[in-house]
């Protein structure tokens, strides 16, 4: 028997008989039915549906009764173990679907024999708290059947110690590894080559997309779909994915590998531990050339640091050396012949970037705490995305809540290439006249002045006090969110307030959305990492602030880059690509606020460019149909009604 769409979501349907307060919603069921009609034509879909439209059955109802194999990527590990754990299961049972699920991480995730056992050996632990960690992944190694260290409840998945006992696509030695037969990484491949839906995420499903390029990928050729979750992520991910990029940590990881594969099995030679001390040293050196703090550097302003360039030919010269030494040795043993190979790439690697000369990419540096990683990174995706999205006709499917710029997707298409792709668009379920209010206020200076912040904070005070905390304060900068975080701290002691202040990266973001949920009346500032993937129900969550519209800013290596190259193509740089951007991110902020039928709370954006200049309007058009006010007054009422 056919099982219908329309048996699944009906109000006497499978979904609601078989899960407690399903209701029908007219968006879920026609979004469901467009991506059915997708994949039975092998066509290209691009799709908003907004918040509460209930979008993740609506794709995985079609998906489990196709009867094809079926790649579903999401942008966060957290939705990916969220639909693994307890929404395919729920719509399986409800189906009563057959269905073989996997779930594929990344290699970092799986515990790794090999390694675990050599740093056991080495025993290389710098404190008493990772050796008591290394000691816990062993017993946990013993007794797992998926070596997920998400599994692995005992050890934080922040500990330094995973990193010596997983592998990277670097050291993993293959078929030549000694524990190749349990090899985790491999049996959750082959589970994923066995299932018909398999669950991914963003930054995987391109790394194998690049292994197609080399012969060796696994996922893509035999799927019929592919389903993009939080497809707005996918410009940036596929861009970092379609570049190159090499790390003076890799060239760091490398010398301390060869130097334990050398005690192993080549204590005779007693020049490589000297040279993978040398090999060490010019990586570190060459990070030294930059700042301390971490940030992005255009290729002008590495070559004007004092040295970079000397330090770039120094780790040339010293890799040639060690790689012509790390042969020598190679056949002693496996581990040593995966060195050679390693350094072999990397000196590639390193000598494609200083010579860089394709004008499609932009070359630039990122400095981390302890590392510097050198990016060529694609100006222009579009023609790389069309080239695999070629070949075996299937299905694509790109779902978000924030794809459109007032229900325009022309940016998002242009940008990935989507130019031939059927769009569609589906407002939330939810009632935002009644339950929503959107507060611009007044009298706020320009975002670029030097008091912006305090002004910010002294503007959304008494919005805080009336809403009882319960907010969200969302910054567009690390350091607008320390300065917000250190005058909220004075303002609620002097005015005797005890709602808890929480800050991001005190905690996991996941530790911190607990407390945030279980206090009930706190306020957490946060940047980047809370503008997007949260979900707080309930009262917990009554206020979102947005200090400034985020523009991404006109600085960054690449964003300058490609500013550059529109403006040269004749095309309007601000309103093609930065202000789009800008718009999706909003959405995506203003996205946390409402997330179901009985939510209520204020959206207030400060920046006073939502109203004073032309293009704000396109801003706040693109957003759910609130009330609007300039009045604090107007909020203070709707806090006090019920």
């Amino acid at each position: 028997m056919t099982i219908s769409l329309s048996d699944v979501f009906s109000p006497e349907g499978l979904l609601a008989s078989s899960i407690p307060g399903y209701r029908l919603r007219a968006q879920q069921l026609e979004m469901a039915e467009r991506i059915a009609a997708a994949m039975a034509a092998n066509s290209v879909l691009v799709a908003e549906a907004g918040t509460g439209t209930g979008k993740t059955y609506a794709y995985l109802v079609p998906a489990l009764l196709s009867g094809g194999k079926v790649i579903v990527s999401t942008g966060t590990k957290n939705l990916q173990d969220q639909l693994f754990s307890r929404d395919i299961p729920t719509v399986c049972k409800a189906l009563g679907s057959p269905v073989k699920v996997a779930l594929l991480k990344g290699r970092a995730n799986y515990v790794c024999h090999y390694h675990l056992e050599r740093s056991l050996a080495d025993g290389r632990f710098i404190t008493r708290e990772d050796a008591s960690h290394a000691s816990r992944i062993a017993r946990f190694a013993k007794k797992t059947k998926t070596g997920d260290k998400a599994d692995c409840g005992d050890v934080p998945e922040s500990s330094t110690v995973w990193g010596m006992v997983t592998s990277t696509r670097e050291n993993c030695l293959g078929q030549d590894c000694p524990s190749n037969k349990e090899c985790f990484v491999l049996a959750a491949r082959r589970e994923a080559l066995a299932a018909d839906l398999v669950v991914v995420n963003h930054h995987l499903f391109f790394a194998d997309v690049m292994l197609r390029d080399e012969g060796t990928a696994e996922l893509l050729p035999a799927c019929n779909t592919v389903i993009f979750d939080e497809a707005h992520q996918l410009p940036e991910t596929a861009s970092l994915f379609f570049g190159d990029n090499v790390s003076t940590a890799q060239v760091v990881d490398l010398a301390r590998d060869a130097n334990t594969e050398g005690l192993a099995s080549a204590r005779d030679c007693l020049d490589l531990p000297k040279l993978c001390g040398v090999v060490e040293k010019a990586a570190k050196d060459l990070r030294l050339t930059l700042p301390v703090e971490a940030a992005r550097f255009s290729l002008a302003q590495l070559q004007e640091r004092m040295g970079f360039d000397n330090g770039v030919v120094g780790l040339i010269r010293e890799l040639d050396t060690f790689t012509a030494l790390l042969e020598t040795q190679a056949q002693r043993s496996e581990g040593l012949e995966n060195c050679w190979r390693r350094a072999g790439e990397l000196l590639a690697q390193l000598r494609h970037w200083q010579k860089g000369a394709d004008a499609d990419y932009v070359r630039w540096g990122e400095t981390y705490t302890l590392s510097l990683q050198l990016n060529a990174t694609p100006l222009v995706i579009a023609k790389i995305m069309q080239k695999q999205m070629s070949g075996h006709p299937r299905a694509w499917i790109f779902t978000s809540a924030t794809l459109a710029v007032q229900r325009d997707f022309g940016h998002y298409c242009g940008e990935m290439g989507l130019e031939q792709a059927e769009s569609a668009f589906w407002d939330s379920p939810f009632d935002y006249e009644r339950q929503a209010l959107l507060y611009a206020p007044s009298n706020l200076p320009d975002p670029n002045n030097y008091a912006y912040t305090e002004a910010v904070v002294k503007a959304a005070f008494p919005v805080l006090k009336a809403s009882g905390g319960r907010a969200f304060f969302l910054c567009t900068s690390l350091r607008a969110m320390r300065r917000t975080h250190e005058l909220l701290t004075e303002q609620l002691e002097d005015a005797g307030l005890d709602f808890p202040l929480l800050i991001q990266g005190e905690g996991s973001k996941n530790e911190l959305l607990e407390r945030f949920r279980r206090l009930g009346n706190a306020i957490l500032v946060g940047s980047q990492s809370f503008w997007e993937g949260v979900d707080v129900r309930g009262e917990a969550l009554s206020l979102v602030v947005i200090d400034k519209l985020p523009f991404a800013p006109p600085d960054d290596p690449v964003l300058s880059a490609r500013i550059e190259r529109m403006k040269n193509e004749g095309r309007n740089a601000f309103m093609d690509y930065q202000l789009p951007r800008a718009v999706i991110n909003v959405k995506q902020g203003a996205g946390r606020l409402i997330r179901d039928e009985t939510d209520r709370g204020v959206l207030m954006i400060c920046d006073p460019r939502l109203i004073s200049k032309p293009y704000g309007k396109r801003i706040w058009r693109s957003l759910p149909p609130m009330k609007r006010t300039r009045e604090l007054n107007d909020v203070l009422v709707f806090f006090q009604e019920k």
